[in-house]
């Protein structure tokens, strides 16, 4: 077992944790980590069905005694978001997760953990594996691709399950039940740049680094800094000085994560060095005043490149700085039914130069889904007004939330019976797998819970291990009595 592992307990959940976590999974990439599944299925003689884009559903009898009981579905996604730090050297495509304890925490050096949603796929597991738990007939449902637009939420078949309950082990705050999600839709502007031979001036690297990021859905209220933004408001004060020219944006990791790094190449006479460093160091300043405590860490640096030889056309060059600089992100409504909820909300997640064309990526969520249009509409409006042409993508519906249905009541029931009082029920502004899969079984009764996990989708997540044997243990009971 890995060192950062060894006597913690459940040990049901953390040998697959460990295991998973030595296994890469990138989002479309699930191929060793389905095998690992279906050794697991196979090692039970379960019966076993894949569908055409990977999703895994593993049917387990009842326990003995427990055949009437209604059957149970536990969901959890396959695929993990990779994020890294810029200096950690780290190759998530064949790299294990290197995990790190720090007292009640678990983390990984200078990466994503992997616990969303690796937490929810080892309690499955052990679930799947466990002799003595006297639970009735399960289902347990792996899909791929969630982190990057629920593809495999999006094509499961309607008719493949049989289960009345559906417990989704994808939330990330103990001692809560999620009952309702919202829905998403990505909407990119891309626009053909014309390049032309850059001057021979010197070339700059304008970068904004450090910051926190974190979850396009959950975080997105945390008041943390855009790098997109930040980026897009710098080079306008370039521009605006100085007869510079810019060579490609860059930034951005997902359009489920609120971006931490970007960079520009910025073409400007050497002799201007010093007023830019000025300009850089003042801009740094005053964007660390606008974040305060929200996202201490900003950096703002420039330092001189290699000479690109081509650069944007003067006018592309200001549209774009002058885009990012406005786009919209961040929190756009409250709800006024659910106190402190976010309802509606965008992110500014990506921009990407590739030759000629240049890509911004954002994406908008709601729970409301003519809130979520109209989001989306705006953003589009703003990418046209640029002279961008636009797309939408991805759309996935949100979750009603519906507190007194019946697999809610017996959830809270077994949670006063083990602790002493009710879970606290909420909804999250993110987009889980309940709203799409459920959408396809009418009826189907619907509910999510896990472990805490902070700051997922970023280098910083981590998983407190206290809750981890809280959570399989409340879901041990829950199992037992639905």
């Amino acid at each position: 077992m890995t060192p950062a592992l060894e006597g913690l307990e459940p040990q049901e959940i953390w040998k697959h944790f460990g295991a998973i976590a030595r296994i890469p999974r990138a989002s479309t990439k699930e191929a060793a980590v389905i095998d690992y599944v279906l050794s697991q299925a196979g090692h039970n003689g379960y019966e076993v069905i894949q569908d055409k884009v990977g999703n895994l559903v593993v049917r387990k009898p009842a326990h003995r005694g427990r055949e009437a009981a209604p059957m149970v579905m536990l969901q959890a996604h396959l695929d993990m978001v990779c994020e890294k730090n810029e200096a950690t050297v780290h190759n998530f495509d064949i790299d294990p997760i290197r995990i790190v304890r720090d007292g009640d925490w678990l983390k990984a050096d200078g990466t994503t953990l992997g616990a969303d949603n690796g937490v929810g796929i080892a309690a499955a597991l052990a679930v799947m594996a466990s002799e003595d738990l006297a639970h009735g007939p399960l289902e347990f449902v792996f899909t791929v691709d969630e982190e990057t637009g629920l593809t495999g939420a999006t094509e499961f078949s309607a008719g493949m399950l049989k289960s009345k309950y559906y417990l989704n082990l994808d939330t990330e705050e103990a001692d809560t039940i999620c009952i309702g999600c919202a829905g998403g839709v990505k909407t990119i502007g891309r626009h053909q740049i014309d390049l032309r031979k850059a001057k021979a001036v010197q070339a700059w690297r304008v970068k904004v680094s450090g910051l926190k990021g974190g979850h396009s859905g959950v975080d997105i209220h945390q008041g943390r800094g855009n790098a997109l933004r930040i980026l897009g408001g710098v080079l306008q004060s370039v521009l605006s000085q100085y007869r510079a020219d810019v060579s490609e944006v860059n930034g951005g990791s997902a359009q489920n994560a609120i971006p931490r790094d970007a960079f520009a190449i910025v073409l400007l006479d050497a002799r201007k060095e010093s007023e830019l460093r000025s300009l850089i160091a003042k801009a740094e300043q005053e964007y660390k005043a606008d974040l305060g405590a929200f996202d201490a860490g900003l950096q703002i640096t420039v330092e001189p490149v290699s000479r690109p030889a081509k650069v944007m056309k003067a006018t592309d060059g200001k549209v774009v700085v002058d885009l990012l600089a406005s786009l919209p992100h961040g929190v756009l409504a409250i709800s006024p039914d659910v106190p402190g909820l976010t309802q509606n909300s965008t992110n500014l997640a990506t921009v990407s130069t590739k030759g000629e064309t240049l890509e911004i990526v954002t994406s908008q969520r709601s729970a409301i889904e003519s809130s979520k249009r109209t989001a989306a509409n705006m953003v589009a409006t703003i990418f046209r007004l640029a002279g961008f042409d636009v797309e939408h993508s991805g759309s996935y519906p949100g979750w009603k939330p519906e507190p007194n249905s019946e697999v809610v009541v017996k959830l809270q029931a077994t949670h006063e019976r083990l602790f002493g009082h009710p879970a606290k029920l909420i909804a999250m502004h993110a987009g889980l797998e309940c709203g799409v899969i459920g959408e396809k079984y009418p009826g189907m009764q619907m509910a999510s819970f896990g472990p805490t996990i902070v700051d997922p989708h970023s280098p910083h997540e981590r998983v407190k291990i206290s809750t981890v044997e809280v959570f399989w243990k409340y879901l041990k009971a829950a199992l037992e009595y639905l």
